[in-house]
């Protein structure tokens, strides 16, 4: 259910039997090819979970690590007792992705098993690693030079929108939740509740009231850094039948890099994916399907069909927290009593993601949603996580927030002493 990164490499095929070069649609090919990969049907149920750290020297931790010193660690981490992948993000941040569980108890105790593993080697080697939904107090920077990122910096640039692109490649961090898609006859209803709870999962993870040292005063400044790039990229996948609902998402947006063997190239235009189908693009070739399923790894919705469902608009919580958050989520789409309560509680606040951005639970309105969230959470969750969900209700329930006790803190004693203090816990 978690996949690694994709490593850009040559398209392999000579494109004797592609569907795109050589049907007489290539965009209605497409449009199929994405309808048919977006979701598998199955019973549902399995639950993966994915959590990104910002590695801190705790030495220096001011510096942000170098790229050696970052990909030496992950090489040396070996296999971690629960099966969880190690990648590498554009900023250095470290990604541990578990394999999916048969439910969100297994996939809280495979990453919390991980989790510690990772922690004590990192300590070994002088580093820690702080689980929060921006880097509080570094400058952006990116550190791994793979020719993905580069062409990614590249195309935001171009764009308009660098500053947003650099921060949110290089010092922001998730809590994906990745979840079963289900029978194929519920796909409708289960993306819709899904898709309306994103202002309540954004206003209650939040964990970013701060970004390299500064505050735009926004609740989630992670959520900030994805509101700051083409929309066409981030914003949610329209509301319809959800296979079709995101081809037509992938085929408008703006592709964002080509292949040319074993190169990346930087689109630095915004060209559509269904415009250089139709050859309306300035590009040298047509496309492949290879191109189609690298394209929709590039695109970042909040909620992103991948087989299974990627939940995506969580912010990196630290180990008081995350738990929680993860075993709210999956109660809260795969418990037929809970989804009732939390479609009925969110639908108010269904297109307020921005205001839960900004403003979090200060909007009454949010609140109030993700209180009905919390007290359906709260009852049927499993047993074996029941506390954790129950003090997490009772933060919300006394008026404060994550992102307010990191605030708290990051102005009592600086974001970099915060930060370092989450690296160290």
């Amino acid at each position: 259910m978690a996949a690694p990164h994709i490593i850009a490499g040559s398209i392999g095929s000579d494109g004797s039997d592609d569907p795109l070069l050589n049907g007489a649609d290539p965009v209605e090919a497409a449009r199929q090819h994405v309808v048919e990969a977006a979701l598998a049907a199955d019973e549902g149920g399995r639950v993966g979970l994915e959590l990104e750290f910002h590695l801190v020297d705790l030495a220096q931790p001011d510096r942000r690590p170098r790229w050696t010193q970052v990909r030496e660690m992950a090489l040396a981490t070996g296999p971690l007792p629960s099966g969880s992948l190690v990648t590498l993000e554009p900023g250095g941040q470290i990604e541990l992705s578990t394999p999916p569980a048969p439910d969100v108890v297994g996939a809280v105790a495979d990453l919390r098993a991980d989790r510690e593993v990772l922690r004590n080697q990192l300590a070994g080697w002088g580093f820690g690693a702080a689980p929060l939904g921006a880097d509080l107090a570094r400058p952006v920077e990116r550190v791994n030079p793979g020719a993905r990122y580069l062409a990614m910096e590249q195309h935001f640039e171009a764009l308009g929108c660098a500053g947003s692109g650099r921060a949110m490649m290089s010092a922001t961090a998730a809590l994906q939740v990745n979840l079963d898609a289900g029978p194929a006859t519920g796909w409708n209803d289960r993306l819709a509740l899904i898709r309306t709870m994103v202002p309540v999962l954004v206003a209650i993870s939040s964990t970013s009231p701060y970004l390299g040292g500064v505050t735009s005063g926004w609740h989630s400044m992670r959520q900030g850094t994805w509101h700051g790039i083409d929309h066409g990229r981030s914003d949610p996948v329209a509301a319809g039948e959800p296979t079709g609902a995101w081809a037509d998402y992938a085929l408008k947006a703006p592709v964002m890099l080509v292949r040319d063997g074993d190169d990346l190239r930087a689109v630095t235009s915004r060209v559509p994916f269904d415009a250089w189908l139709r050859a309306e693009a300035p590009f040298v070739r047509r496309p492949t399907l290879a191109d189609l399923d690298y394209h929709l790894t590039t695109l970042f919705p909040p909620v992103r069909p991948r087989g299974y469902i990627e939940i995506r608009c969580l912010d990196a919580l630290p180990d008081r927290w995350w738990p929680a958050l993860a075993t709210v989520t999956a109660t809260l789409a795969d418990d037929l009593v809970a989804a009732d309560i939390a479609m009925d509680a969110c639908a108010p606040v269904a297109r307020s993601w921005e205001t839960a951005a900004r403003t979090g639970l200060e909007d009454p309105a949010i609140r109030r949603a993700a209180s009905g969230c919390l007290d359906a959470a709260v009852q049927r969750c499993p047993d074996p996580l029941r506390s954790e969900v129950e003090e997490f209700a009772e933060l919300i329930s006394s008026g404060r927030t994550p992102s307010g006790e990191v605030r708290r803190r990051a102005e009592t004693t600086g974001p970099l002493v915060a930060l370092e203090e989450e690296a160290h816990a």
